[in-house]
């Protein structure tokens, strides 16, 4: 994750990888079909502990702004520790192995988000929306904040940090912006 946060894909091999990691290119090949193999197999590894910090203490029956906000804390906390992956989710994100990691990433996941999004419009706690619409306006502000703290800065602040009290304020504004 290191050489491609720091160097992009074009900048890891095997060879490079194997004097990183002061082993023989040979004891990699043992583990790792290619380097594609050996980038879907982290992803996998990560993303399986990021989806798992996601859900912690979630439940998709959970009344809708409770699951928001138990969903934008366990972010919030995952993203702020675990910058590298993030930044790693980031590069692959606009790599042609996106369409690969899309079917890596969990279906339990999926369905469990489904099934929120689902029990909260049949509630009527949220506007029947495209799901696309539903997650940029339910977690683009999150992810913008935590950038902010991430860099230490916003665009008008210098040293900023992201607080509980910013992350309810605007959670609330989420909120009643997805209220029918």
């Amino acid at each position: 994750m290191e050489m491609i946060v720091k160097d992009g894909f074009d900048g890891l091999s095997m060879q490079k990888l194997a004097k990183a990691a002061e082993v023989s290119p040979a004891t990699i090949y043992i583990y790792f079909k290619d380097r594609e193999d050996l980038i879907l197999q982290v992803f996998e590894e990560v993303n399986g502990e990021m989806l798992k910090a996601t859900i912690k203490g979630f439940d998709p029956d959970m009344d809708f702004n409770e699951g928001m906000k138990v969903q934008w804390f366990n972010r919030a906390e995952y993203f702020t520790k675990h910058q590298l992956e993030v930044q790693f989710f980031e590069q692959l994100r606009y790599s042609p192995l996106y369409d690969k990691t899309i079917s890596i990433a969990s279906k339990a996941f999926g369905e469990s988000m489904s099934k929120f999004y689902h029990n909260a419009i049949d509630r009527k706690d949220l506007l029947p929306l495209p799901f696309e619409v539903f997650w940029a306006t339910a977690f683009a502000p999150l992810y913008q904040l935590v950038k902010f703290h991430t860099q230490g800065r916003s665009y008008v602040t210098k040293n900023f940090r992201l607080t509980d009290e910013m992350m309810e304020q605007t959670l609330k504004l989420v909120l009643k912006a997805l209220k029918p």
